[in-house]
């Protein structure tokens, strides 16, 4: 995989991420009692009891690492396979976000003479999600329907 390609991926996966998040918003959320394992380790997720009563649960990973902290002699480099991991890990926060340069909207009436309304509330909606940013943001979330006894 070169390059771009890794780059198309990983902002594919975050503009997919961002347009789910109204979806995901649960009403109840406990650890899964089911143990995943990887060629790195043992994750364990939650699951997601959605809002919506019509949707089925969902098992949660969030935070699973896919490749070595970009850091040091890794910067700037293609991705480097993760360390494996011993015991279960808890995939039951998310990973930091890729560093981002955020418009500044803390006064509503300046922010408006450059962006529309719809924009501002957007990013607004955003921003709990883009306070964790970090070079180290190579992480997943990953979302299965729930399987077995809940």
């Amino acid at each position: 995989m070169n390059t771009s390609e890794f780059l198309f991926i990983s902002l594919s996966t975050i503009v997919i991420f961002l347009l789910l998040i109204p979806h995901f918003q649960c009403e109840q959320r406990r650890l899964s009692s089911r143990v995943v394992t990887t060629k790195y380790g043992a994750l364990r997720g939650f699951i997601n009891s959605l809002a919506n009563r019509q949707l089925q649960h969902v098992e949660v990973f969030q935070g699973v690492p896919y490749a070595s902290a970009p850091i040091g002699s890794l910067r700037f480099m293609p991705p480097v396979t993760p360390p494996h991991w011993r015991g279960v890990m808890n995939a039951d926060h998310l990973g930091p976000v890729c560093p981002q340069k955020l418009p500044d909207i803390s006064n509503e009436t300046l922010a408006l003479r450059k962006m529309p309304m719809g924009r501002l509330q957007y990013i607004k909606r955003l921003l709990p999600y883009l306070k964790n940013q970090s070079e180290d943001c190579l992480y997943l979330n990953i979302y299965a329907p729930a399987v077995g006894k809940l």
